[in-house]
């Protein structure tokens, strides 16, 4: 008899010739490296940017409910002050994760009969809710301001422009100073996602808004507390209304569990540490390995720590992604659907962790790289 679930196995068999499909590694990070299969990499692919020492952590402290039952800790409070006070908002509103901040913020204070535009290269989670709010979304080409301006004048109560704030798989930053402007010239509410940007970019790691000085034309930050803080979850920070709208109507908020409050206390000692040093060992690890690759002869046009290497078809891609393996490199190969078809790459994420000797060996097997995929 066949099983109702077969007609799985054709999928699957299609996302395999295509050189789509993915499976799980499993492995043990430790600081710049990372264990696969007992072989020692030097890990290309971390999001902890910043490589904050890490500190130790106590798990007796536990949540067993959402936040508007039972699971509200006193901690909460304090870390939300600290982030409503680093995004220069009034409030703030931490999530499980960014993804979930992302669909509940933006579904929250978007809705039918609004517009919504949105950037072509912006993440899944952004995608996912704008379609959730109900509104008309209107997709720019990226960076495209003249793109934008035409198609903000469509018909919409409420008009929102949403961008990431550095975009995730290119690396390059968002067209802040001119969305600012044109959100002002056309009344329309600017969200910015700066998952990649927060607590790396600009002056004491306030993000890309404050590194383009648009830190007060910005209406709802989205961000994460994965990424360059090192600890986890995600967080929303606006003015006060927002926030308890969030509260009131974010779906995403009130039907699931709190973060223990553990990693709550976490990210509050990680907000806390002199994070300038980490961000100058970063900057420097930034500026190393992008010269290092365009004196080898890559196209590198990134000036943050998410270095894209394009190599065009998944297949060589995937080949690429192997030999960097075999030489003691772990940088996962990027495809389809998570960048368009044919613009498959390597995205190196550098982080803090990386000494020099981890950056010269890198650089070598890039060159061997090159010379053999390029």
């Amino acid at each position: 008899m066949k099983h109702k679930l077969n007609f799985i196995d054709s999928e699957l068999v299609k996302i395999k010739e295509n050189n789509l499909h993915r499976k799980l590694q499993y492995g043990k990070a430790h600081g710049a490296h990372i264990t696969i299969k007992n072989k020692k990499l030097i890990n290309l692919c971390s999001n902890d940017y910043l490589g904050i020492p890490i500190t130790k952590i106590q798990t007796n402290q536990l949540q067993s409910s959402s936040r508007l039952v039972s699971g509200n800790d006193e901690s909460y409070k304090k870390l939300e002050k600290i982030l409503a006070k680093h995004k220069s908002q009034q409030s703030s509103l931490i999530y499980p994760t960014g993804y979930m901040a992302n669909l509940g913020s933006i579904s929250a204070i978007a809705k039918k009969g609004d517009l919504i535009l949105s950037d072509e290269l912006n993440h899944a989670s952004i995608i996912e809710s704008c379609k959730l709010s109900g509104a008309k979304i209107s997709i720019y080409k990226h960076n495209d301001m003249k793109d934008l301006f035409q198609k903000i004048k469509k018909q919409g109560k409420n008009k929102f422009i949403i961008t990431e704030g550095v975009f995730s798989m290119d690396g390059d930053f968002s067209s802040l100073k001119e969305i600012t402007e044109i959100s002002q010239k056309t009344n329309a509410i600017t969200i910015v996602d700066d998952a990649h940007g927060d607590f790396v970019i600009g002056k004491e790691g306030k993000g890309t808004p404050e590194y383009f000085k648009v830190t007060k034309k910005i209406d709802l930050y989205i961000s994460s507390l994965s990424k360059g803080l090192g600890s986890f979850g995600g967080y929303v920070a606006s003015q006060n209304n927002v926030i308890d709208a969030c509260i009131n109507k974010s779906k995403a908020f009130i039907y699931t569990s709190a973060l223990p409050s553990f990693l709550v206390e976490h990210s509050i000692k990680r907000i806390q540490s002199n994070r300038e040093i980490q961000k100058k060992k970063l900057e420097n690890n930034i500026e190393k390995i992008s010269n290092g690759l365009k004196l080898i002869g890559y196209e590198i046009n990134s000036k943050t720590q998410i270095i894209p290497i394009i190599v065009g078809k998944e297949k060589t891609a995937i080949e690429f992604g192997k030999f960097l393996f075999k030489n003691g490199i772990f940088a996962q190969p990027i495809r389809y659907p998570t960048v368009p078809k044919n613009q498959a790459r390597l995205r190196i994420s550098v982080t803090a962790w990386l000494t020099n000797a981890d950056i010269e060996k890198s650089l070598k097997i890039f060159e061997k790289g090159y010379k053999k995929f390029f």
